[in-house]
């Protein structure tokens, strides 16, 4: 149990800072792409539940997986593949469905996605490498 909330932890801390100094330097761009359907002030309870599950998806995936990360190359090609996988995911229905949404965004936030992903992932498996988790 420590392994995981360890991971938890240090992948959290990774991703919400690059998260957060993400969306407030681009907040222009969304606002650009999406005009009138962003909030003035977004759900804090919906983004909180975004980012709880995310990191779960990120420790299980990427960080601290079931089976033995070969390296910690592979751990960030795992980041990155699970990433893209989440972002895209997101974006291609969004592009799909909504009249405002460009494939220029979709190709933003899915390279922002792949990058804080495998970023945050490695942080992780690094933190449990280092603490002999």
């Amino acid at each position: 149990m420590v392994k995981y909330l360890t991971a938890y932890m240090a992948t959290a801390v990774v991703f919400l800072i690059a998260d957060l100094v993400w969306l407030s330097s681009t907040v222009g761009l969304y606002r650009r792409a999406i005009g009138e359907m962003m909030l003035e002030v977004p759900r804090w309870k919906a983004a909180m539940s975004f980012y709880l599950m995310y990191i779960v998806g990120i420790v299980f995936f990427v960080a601290a997986p079931p089976h033995p990360a070969e390296s910690w190359t592979s751990v960030l090609l795992s980041g990155a593949l699970f990433g893209l996988v989440a972002f895209a995911t997101y974006d291609m229905t969004n592009l799909a469905t909504l009249k405002r949404w460009s494939l220029q965004m979709s190709l933003i936030d899915m390279a922002w996605g792949t990058f804080v992903t495998a970023l945050s992932g490695l942080s992780g498996f690094l933190v449990l490498q280092f603490a002999g988790l």
